[in-house]
């Protein structure tokens, strides 16, 4: 059981991970990105081909490069998403996220197909019991999300987060202002992809088996939903958003395994349908989320 939870809080610090990229990018600058899976699967593939299948680099290295190729491929999809807004700007994400999983299911010479890349290494995997790698990879995946959450924060209560809350609530208004709004999506696009892409391949690295089937658009929506019930434009709530959601997926298996006249598939779909309902019900009582981003607002002297 101790295996088990210390698991899951390792899953709930990549879910954790991918809704503080999320958030930089729609919470704070308010891009939609529904692309999420399509980061988090390339970053994974980068360091796992890096580290297993072709170069054998050492894993931190495999972590640099996932995060540093990530951002750049989140450069250039922002140069092709930057002018869109709305349901357009959602549907080039989502493309995108296509793009990642059918090039992993096709270029075998380069991913191995639909049969995935295994063997990936972790840190002392082999070395130490399987429950100590847990609780090392628990540590390092902390670290990984603690960096994230500082480099986030810094972000937010900076000048250039207002830049981009500004952007965010009207990039007209914030052009006017002689802020190059173009410049700001771009990099800020680019730090919130780096962070999903790591996570990635902490994951990849963590699970020592990666295949295109295991990045499907559910992720996104998981992750979505959980910036949304933990507070969208709030760290914090990124993250509480995060435990909640894992505890919810995982809680609701042990409710519904227990009913034992249904066929696995109608579990499933009972499953994803009292997760959904649990959230619904979180954001019933709390509409802006857990933890809904706080303004500071200075009032203007009297003249």
């Amino acid at each position: 059981m101790e295996n088990y939870i210390v698991a899951m809080l390792v899953f709930a610090a990549f879910y954790g991970m991918m809704a503080l990229g999320l958030n930089l990018i729609w919470g704070m600058a308010g891009m939609i990105n529904l692309g999420i899976v399509g980061f988090f699967g390339f970053g994974a593939y980068v360091s796992a081909m890096l580290t297993r299948r072709h170069f054998e680099l050492p894993i931190p290295a495999g972590w640099v490069a996932a995060t540093v190729l990530t951002a750049l491929a989140g450069c250039l999809v922002a140069l092709t998403v930057a002018r869109l807004k709305g349901d357009y700007l959602a549907i080039v994400t989502l493309g995108f996220a296509e793009i990642v999983r059918l090039v992993g299911s096709n270029e075998i010479w380069l991913t191995g197909g639909t049969d995935g890349i295994s063997g990936i290494p972790g840190p002392w995997r082999g070395s130490v019991p399987p429950q100590t790698f847990n609780l090392i990879y628990l540590g390092i995946a902390a670290v990984a999300v603690g960096l994230s959450f500082l480099v986030c924060q810094r972000i937010r209560f900076s000048p250039y987060g207002r830049v981009l809350r500004a952007i965010r609530d009207d990039e007209q208004v914030a052009a006017v202002a002689g802020k190059n709004v173009l410049a700001f999506k771009l990099q800020v696009f680019a730090v919130g992809a780096a962070i999903i892409g790591l996570a990635g391949a902490l994951y990849g690295h963590y699970n020592a088996y990666i295949a295109p089937d295991g990045f499907v658009p559910l992720i996104t929506i998981y992750v979505v939903l959980a910036l949304t019930a933990g507070g969208t434009g709030s760290n914090t709530g990124a993250l509480a958003g995060s435990l909640l959601v894992v505890f919810f997926m995982e809680s609701m298996r042990f409710v519904v395994g227990g009913i034992g006249f249904l066929k696995p598939v109608q579990v499933a779909a009972l499953r994803e349908f009292l997760i959904g309902l649990s959230l619904i019900v979180v954001l019933r009582f709390a509409p802006q989320g857990l933890f809904p981003e706080r303004l500071h607002v200075h009032k203007v002297p009297p003249a």
